[in-house]
């Protein structure tokens, strides 16, 4: 996955890091890790303080999320870059904003339609989820999809397949952990 996001990244920076005056050419492989290490830590970030609902939807393509540019996970995201921005390279919190409303929605974007291309192996929902919750091996898609029959994913889907994945529900397995999955990631969202 890492692979794949840095080269939407390459993609999608020409006027907003490689054309860009603010940031010397010599920085602009900088810019560039700046912007996957602040889109993968917005992502987990985004995921790990309860807007996991929206993450689902956005790599889903179904519900509020399915509109990545005007998701709130998006706009998390673009915080988290501009942060990334600032510290690594030292430039004004306007200029690194700017930066970051022009290449994570279509950053974010192109990720998710590759995630749910069937033809496109590089990425899935599977690893952008996991890497966003630190859980990776979990079926995520598998459980999204059952949660979101209904085409929308609201806290008692999300507390259904907790249950399944904590041993609460009629879809657990016996060798399935409590720590992982989405039941882990909610017990870590609620305290647990």
């Amino acid at each position: 996955m890492m692979e794949t996001l840095m080269n939407l990244i390459r993609q999608q920076s020409g006027d907003a890091v490689i054309n860009n005056p603010a940031i010397p050419n010599h920085q602009n492989e900088d810019a560039m890790q700046a912007i996957s290490s602040g889109i993968l830590g917005g992502l987990q970030q985004q995921a790990q303080g309860g807007n996991l609902s929206d993450l689902l939807s956005m790599v889903t393509g179904q519900g509020n999320g399915a509109n990545v540019q005007q998701s709130p996970v998006t706009q998390g995201v673009e915080q988290n870059v501009q942060q990334s921005l600032m510290q690594k390279l030292g430039i004004s919190p306007q200029m690194a904003m700017s930066i970051a409303t022009m290449v994570v929605p279509m950053v974010l974007s192109k990720l998710m339609n590759k995630s749910r291309d069937p033809n496109d192996s590089s990425v899935d929902g599977n690893q952008i989820l996991g890497a966003a919750t630190g859980n990776q091996g979990v079926d995520w898609m598998g459980a999204a999809s059952s949660a979101m029959a209904d085409g929308k994913l609201d806290m008692n889907d999300l507390m259904r397949v907790a249950g399944g994945f904590m041993g609460g529900g009629n879809n657990a397995q016996p060798n399935q952990s409590n720590n992982g999955g989405l039941g882990g990631l909610l017990g870590g969202l609620f305290g647990k």
